[in-house]
């Protein structure tokens, strides 16, 4: 599990009440589809990679994280599908026969009606901070986007370390670098106060 992945699988472990999820790293789900072959019908089966998987007796997640901290950030072009160039790296959420497959695959794999499943993008820096377009158009998007449970959920910086701050103010002891390196940083006054209602 990648250091930012590890840091969302806290806030989803424990961020919140509404969440107390049990998170998995990475899993790969089989999708079957029809290969681009004039000459004759042809399907291949694909595993397709979901960054996290977060279930709990009513609800399964899969999360997509990218932090691109880094970086420019992540576009909206990239997250909708738009760019070919780099929209390779949301196939699971841009296109729908591998959001679909995958989705599927899921609910059968671990038990759950599709009604129970939900896709979620976890975002650590979105492009054009500043201005807060893209952000803006990639929550628009989702929005329109249903599968399984509802519209893709999309989860900023914010909300993360919101949640693990949350998950911080508990005074049971849990061996978790991400929990450990806040609480260090909290008791060195290193940062800003912290209110649970903002």
């Amino acid at each position: 599990m990648e250091a930012f992945e590890s840091f969302v699988a806290l806030a989803l472990e424990e961020g919140s009440q509404e969440e107390g999820f049990v998170v998995s790293p990475a899993v790969k789900f089989p999708v079957r589809r029809r290969v681009r072959k004039k000459s004759r019908e042809e399907w291949r089966t694909h595993g397709y990679e979901v960054d996290l998987v977060a279930a709990r007796s009513d609800r399964l997640v899969l999360a997509t994280v990218k932090s691109f901290f880094g970086s420019q950030g992540v576009t909206a072009q990239s997250v909708t599908g738009t760019d070919e160039r780099s929209g390779g790296l949301y196939r699971l959420l841009n296109d729908e026969a591998i959001r679909n497959g995958v989705v599927n695959a899921a609910a059968k794999r671990y038990g759950y009606p599709l009604w129970e499943v939900e896709l979620r993008l976890y975002v650590g820096k979105f492009a054009g901070s500043r201005s807060g377009d893209h952000e803006r158009r990639i929550r628009e998007w989702a929005s329109s986007v249903s599968v399984g449970r509802g519209p893709i959920q999309i989860i900023g910086l914010e909300e993360i370390v919101r949640a693990v701050r949350v998950a911080a103010e508990r005074t049971q002891y849990r061996d978790n670098p991400a929990l450990v390196a806040v609480k260090v940083l909290e008791k060195a006054g290193q940062l800003l106060p912290f209110d649970e209602r903002t």
